[in-house]
C-alpha cells in the first residue's frame, strides 16, 4: 500500500504543479528524490555518545543509521583519523513519504513557539535543509530514555531546478513555511 503523503502528491500536487508552472510533460514536474536525516556528535563526548545517537535515529527514522567517521586528524578539535563522528540515515521512496508525513503533522507543531521553516534554507538547486535542535520532537522518542539532548540537520533533496519550484513543491506537500520569510 502506498503512503498517504505519495498519494496527495499524485492526485492532488502533481496537477497543481502542472496547472501553475505551465509543465509540457509530467516528468517536468519536480519531486522529492530522497530525505537524508543526519546527527553529528561532537567527538570529545564518550563513547556511548555515538550509539545513543544511533539508537535515537533508528527509533525516528526506522532505517539503520550508517556511522560516520572523520577523515583526517584535527589537532585543534581532538579529533584523529577514524574516530565515530556522527550517523546519518538516507530514506527514499515509501520511507521517505512516510517521514515527511510525521515531520510535517507530528514533529515540527511540537516545536515550542514554532512559527514556521525559514524560506531561506534553500541551496540553490532546488534543495532544503532544516536544523532541528532537539530530538524529543518525534514522538517515537521516549523522554525517560533519553541521556543528552541531540539535534540534527534533515535534508529534503527534491529533482525540482529553481528554489522558487521546489518550494512550490514543499508547500503543496504540506511543509509549513514562515509567513514573514524569515
Amino acid at each position: 500500500m502506498k503512503p498517504r503523503l505519495y498519494e496527495k502528491f499524485v492526485k492532488e500536487v502533481q496537477p497543481a504543479l502542472v496547472a501553475k508552472r505551465q509543465y509540457k510533460n509530467v516528468h517536468q514536474v519536480p519531486r522529492m528524490e530522497k530525505i537524508v536525516v543526519n546527527m553529528g556528535v561532537s567527538a570529545s563526548l564518550e563513547k556511548g555518545a555515538i550509539d545513543d545517537a544511533a539508537k535515537d535515529l533508528a527509533m525516528i527514522t526506522g532505517r539503520k543509521p550508517v556511522i560516520s567517521m572523520s577523515r583526517k586528524a584535527i589537532a585543534n578539535f581532538k579529533l584523529r583519523e577514524n574516530q565515530p563522528i556522527g550517523c546519518r540515515v538516507t530514506l527514499r521512496r515509501e520511507a521517505m513519504y512516510e517521514f515527511f508525513d510525521r515531520l510535517v503533522a507530528a514533529a515540527l507543531p511540537r516545536i515550542r513557539d514554532f512559527r514556521g521553516t525559514s524560506t531561506r534554507s534553500f541551496d540553490g538547486r532546488g534543495n532544503y535543509s532544516i536544523g532541528i535542535s532537539d530530538q524529543t520532537i518525534f514522538p517515537e522518542i521516549e523522554l525517560e530514555k533519553i541521556k543528552r539532548q541531540q539535534g540534527m540537520d534533515i535534508t529534503i533533496v527534491t529533482s525540482a531546478p529553481t528554489d522558487a519550484e521546489a518550494m512550490d513543491l514543499l508547500k503543496l506537500m504540506g511543509m509549513p513555511f514562515a509567513e514573514g520569510g524569515r
